[in-house]
């Protein structure tokens, strides 16, 4: 929902709030006074130094955006952002690098405003107390076309764009706090010309024609991370279905290909079935796929409303029971990753290594893919993997220019096989009640390694940290329990077929 003005007292802080004040506070000391130069700022990531900004959380976002009709032209955007300030503050520092800023407000007075690298550093009327509720109001463009070496934000599709913001992207969209760490609710209004189909994370909250455009609503009823946003604006076929209990089924497909996906659409109430039987219930109030005719290379789980590429559905490369896997790896993502937040992004591997998981015992369950020759043939890789990437809960930053570099093969398959690992040490019983309170533990929340390995320790009723550590932050693949005859392998196993995030 949308969030209302509040008092002006400080509120009791939600434990995700608590989380990235406690990260914030690293760098709280670097808030600058407004006399000095605007700097960038960021919330000490250790793979993405520049993300996120401390002095406040966001509570909520409002994002409206006008598409002229054409994706090579830029949007005109308004961004409103209600946060509570967690320090005094002269400015503060939003993340946003790509588009033109017209003008800055802050509780309804205009403020200053300059470019630090990839922040906005905004300056307001008067400083900002600590604990008191501020609205900020960018107004501003989106350009959807590419900047040089920078990677991710819009999508252009055949008919028009949709957005893939992993892992640091979303202020190449809009302003924002773009750290996982801050997860807020949104609202999304975006005006259309008639003719195209707007739609966002979320629920819809209205349309409203008017004239030659209509302007599409959508909420979220959830906390969502700045890099599950999700906007599709096209000449599009919304199709919608029952799942369990109910839930509200919208899929988003090109509006020529409607008939020739449904079949692939139909699976998805079965998968959230299965899915709901092995960790418990869907944890949002919707959800579907998106699928866009567009070159990606990956797919990916926005919140919700998980975006694909056509040809996945379509090429004939792809067995059937691979693609209903990669179906179920973006639906985990939905429990690991989006309901349950990395705090950090070395936290990276809870997301993949679990969605990389599920995955695979989906193929086991429903296409007699055995789990135990995929896990031989990571384990044989591991060790390469982990020379190469890291281990899995501390990967090697991204290339200079690469900022999607840390999804390397160490955090999917290298990641599983520890849950693989884990499973064989504290039996089958013990690891999926892990599972059902990892995810209903941290729900609409953050959580690190340090909270798994603590959770599993109480769960095996042993301490576990030991064995974990290795497993996850060694540089050699420990000997794997039940299966002292695997071996690394000289040999590479053969590649995906598809990637996906």
């Amino acid at each position: 929902m949308l969030l209302t003005p509040r008092p002006r007292t400080r509120p009791r802080t939600p434990r995700h709030r608590k989380a990235a004040g406690l990260l914030a506070a690293t760098v709280s000391a670097c808030l600058l006074a407004a006399a000095a130069p605007a700097e960038p700022l960021g919330v000490g990531d250790r793979l993405y130094p520049y993300l996120g900004n401390p002095g406040y959380d966001v509570a909520a976002y409002d994002l409206s955006l006008t598409y002229p009709g054409a994706n090579d032209k830029p949007l005109r955007a308004v961004t409103t952002i209600d946060a509570w300030t967690t320090a005094d503050l002269d400015r503060l520092n939003l993340d946003f690098a790509h588009g033109t800023v017209h003008s800055v407000e802050v509780d309804g007075r205009p403020a200053d405003f300059a470019r630090a690298g990839e922040d906005l550093v905004v300056t307001p009327a008067h400083p900002l107390h600590r604990g008191v509720w501020t609205r900020i109001t960018v107004r501003h463009t989106s350009d959807p076309v590419a900047g040089k070496d920078q990677d991710g934000g819009w999508v252009r599709t055949s008919d028009g764009l949709a957005m893939a913001n992993q892992a640091d992207a979303a202020h190449l969209v809009f302003p924002c706090n773009d750290h996982p760490s801050d997860k807020a609710r949104f609202t999304f209004r975006i005006t259309a010309p008639n003719g195209y189909t707007a739609v966002a994370n979320g629920l819809p909250a209205g349309v409203d024609r008017i004239g030659p455009s209509t302007t599409w609503t959508y909420r979220t009823q959830h906390p969502m991370a700045t890099e599950l946003a999700q906007v599709s604006i096209g000449r599009s076929a919304v199709v919608h279905r029952a799942g369990p209990h109910g839930l509200p089924v919208r899929d988003v497909v090109p509006g020529a290909d409607r008939k020739a996906l449904e079949p692939w659409l139909a699976r998805t109430p079965g998968q959230i079935a299965w899915l709901e039987g092995k960790v418990g219930r869907y944890p949002f109030e919707t959800y579907g796929v998106l699928v866009a005719q567009a070159a990606t290379g990956f797919e990916l789980e926005t919140q919700t409303l998980s975006l694909f590429e056509k040809r996945l559905f379509t090429d004939p490369v792809f067995p059937k029971w691979y693609v209903q896997s990669v179906m179920v790896h973006e639906l985990s993502h939905q429990w690991f990753g989006d309901s349950v937040s990395p705090r950090a992004w070395s936290d990276v591997w809870l997301n993949e290594g679990h969605a990389t998981w599920y995955e695979a015992l989906y193929a086991e369950e429903t296409a007699h893919r055995p789990m135990v020759d995929r896990m031989k043939a990571a384990y044989g890789a591991s060790d390469r993997w982990r020379q190469s990437g890291g281990p899995p809960a501390r990967p090697k930053p991204p290339a200079p220019g690469q900022k999607i570099g840390i999804f390397r093969p160490n955090i999917y398959d290298g990641a599983a096989l520890a849950l693989y690992a884990l499973r064989q040490e504290i039996g089958r019983p013990a690891f999926e009640r892990l599972e059902r309170l990892w995810v209903r533990d941290h729900r609409d929340s953050t959580a690190t390694t340090a909270d798994f390995v603590r959770l599993a320790s109480a769960v095996a009723g042993r301490d576990l940290s030991g064995f974990l550590h290795a497993w996850l932050y060694g540089e050699r693949t420990p000997p794997m329990p039940g299966h002292p005859d695997w071996k690394p392998s000289a040999k590479a196993p053969g590649g995906k077929a598809h990637p996906r995030r």
